[in-house]
């Protein structure tokens, strides 16, 4: 189907309309399969399959995930309760990402919105490196960093389990007087990685600074860059930190919370 502004507009509002249907018939109903099946597809069709909205779609998780206390006298309850508290946090990701759409759709014509840059083997590489990130890194963090270094390589032995090819604080970046130097870089996809802490209250705005100066200098080099930011408490609004960075098709945020 070709999508013009306006219809595609309305299928993402009926997206939105049909989260609600699918939180009351649970993660494991016909109508939640239905209803990812269809988003999917229209993202893909519409933005590309190497565009940020289809890339943050496919690592939006529908259950709980990370390491959590139950303590009740019915397990099993408790345990899917948990579960469909991260079915509906999934489901308010894909909303928050629908909106975004939409967002852009006014912003601009729609036939310049479609990114296929990546073949997809390619953009499958990244959705993996994306999703070591979302879902594993945390895992492997046992106690609360006190150095960027910890948290670098922690994800460094994520990519390497994955058997994923990459080079560590390479290549150096002259820049606007500057030399910067990326935490990880993919060639094949034409990607650099770069991890920041945030372990106290004055971070938050430096990281912002430092995030913005890297794009400039990284993207003389590279197509896209991923930044994880792994959080231990101090950014209260996720939303609105990354929101000044959500106009931008090559630089994908990721906020993990300790």
């Amino acid at each position: 189907m070709g999508y013009k502004t306006k219809s595609a507009i309305k299928e993402l509002e009926e997206l939105i309309d049909g989260a609600q249907h699918v939180a009351d018939q649970g993660r494991s109903s016909p109508e939640f399969m239905r209803w990812y099946l269809r988003a999917a597809t229209f993202l893909e069709e519409v933005f590309g399959p190497a565009s940020k909205y289809y890339l943050f779609f496919k690592t939006v998780q529908f259950h709980a995930s990370g390491n959590f206390i139950i303590q009740a006298w019915d397990l099993q309850a408790a345990l899917d309760s948990r579960h469909q508290e991260g079915f509906i946090d999934g489901l308010n990701k894909c909303v928050g990402i629908f909106q975004a759409c939409i967002d852009e759709l006014e912003r601009n014509p729609i036939s310049k919105l479609y990114r296929a840059k990546d073949t997809s083997k390619e953009s499958s590489e990244l959705i993996k490196i994306i999703s070591l990130a979302d879902r594993k890194l945390r895992k492997v963090v046992r106690s609360i960093p006190q150095h960027e270094k910890e948290i670098q390589d922690a994800f460094e032995s994520l990519l390497i389990g994955a058997d994923i090819p990459h080079r560590r604080e390479h290549p150096h970046i002259a820049y606007s007087s500057k030399t910067y130097v990326p935490d990880f870089s993919f060639d094949k996809i034409d990607l650099v990685v770069d991890v920041k802490l945030c372990a106290k209250r004055s971070r938050e705005k430096e990281i912002i600074a430092e995030l913005n100066d890297d794009i400039m200098a990284y993207k003389t080099k590279f197509g896209n860059t991923l930044f994880i930011i792994y959080d231990v408490g101090i950014i209260r609004d996720v939303d609105r930190f990354a929101s000044e960075f959500t106009t931008r098709d090559d630089v994908v945020i990721r906020i993990i919370k300790h």
